[in-house]
């Protein structure tokens, strides 16, 4: 399965989505592979990696480098990585002039997707060249919400990007999920937001919420996903039952389809 995990709109915890699922997913015993598609890094530097001492990242990807050049072991259990480096900032300009550039990283995974129970793809906050290389190679979208205002027509922008995606590049790309982030329930407005995305959206809407957690911000700058840092934090135990969630609707997919298809 591969998960990308996207939202144009900077902030929603996409990253802390993408770290920690994956650390989560591990620590269920699945083989997890994270693709850090973002320029600024932050999936490889959660996860503790230097990006200066890198010599190859998922730029090389992109460039048809073999994949298993690139893929790095991680200090979790079950979890490896395709790192991000300060060369993939220029890329999108790079692949502008190339064959099948919405493809690249679709033919990048190809040989090495079934080593894997699921390849998470960290994309940056925006929809260019490499949102949409994520959007290709994907099976399924899941998309982090943060409950504040404006959030849901943010969505709806990216709901109709899905679906031109769908019509010229990925007729199977599916809605995993949307995850409500960043979940204060003594705050008015999050409660108002996360009421209409379920009224909006439905089943589509995790069960599981992630609320506002200080070991989930403190997480990152220890390297490690907040698992780790401390497990019984409401951060940690969030992702975990994010990850429970996620792996009953792949098993139930492998009898029917589990997954949405969002129409508006």
């Amino acid at each position: 399965m591969i998960l990308s995990i996207a939202n144009q709109k900077g902030g929603v915890g996409k990253t802390t989505t993408a770290v920690n699922l994956g650390a989560s997913l591990g620590a269920a015993e699945k083989r997890v592979l994270l693709v850090d598609m973002d320029p600024q890094g932050n999936a490889t530097s959660g996860y503790g990696i230097d990006r200066t001492e890198l010599t190859q990242s998922v730029y090389d990807l992109l460039l048809g480098e073999a994949p298993g050049n690139v893929i790095i072991k991680t200090a979790v259990p079950q979890v490896e990585l395709v790192p991000s480096a300060m060369a993939l900032a220029g890329a999108e300009i790079e692949m502008v002039d190339m064959d099948n550039r919405e493809f690249l990283l679709k033919e990048g995974l190809a040989d090495i997707r079934e080593a894997y129970d699921f390849v998470l793809i960290d994309c940056p906050p925006s929809l260019g060249l490499l949102t949409l290389n994520a959007l290709s190679a994907a099976d399924a979208l899941l998309v982090p919400l943060q409950c504040e205002y404006y959030a849901l027509e943010g969505l709806s922008h990216l709901m109709r990007t899905v679906e031109l995606v769908r019509q010229r590049l990925n007729p199977g790309l599916m809605i995993a999920g949307i995850l409500l982030t960043m979940f204060d329930g003594r705050n008015n407005l999050a409660l108002q937001v996360a009421e209409e995305a379920r009224r909006h959206f439905g089943d589509l809407v995790y069960d599981t919420v992630v609320p506002r957690n200080v070991r989930l911000g403190e997480s990152p700058s220890h390297g490690v996903p907040v698992l780790f840092y401390d497990i019984r934090s409401k951060g940690a135990q969030s992702y975990l039952d994010l990850a429970r969630e996620v792996i009953q609707h792949v098993e139930k997919s492998a009898g029917q389809r589990a997954f949405g298809s969002y129409t508006g």
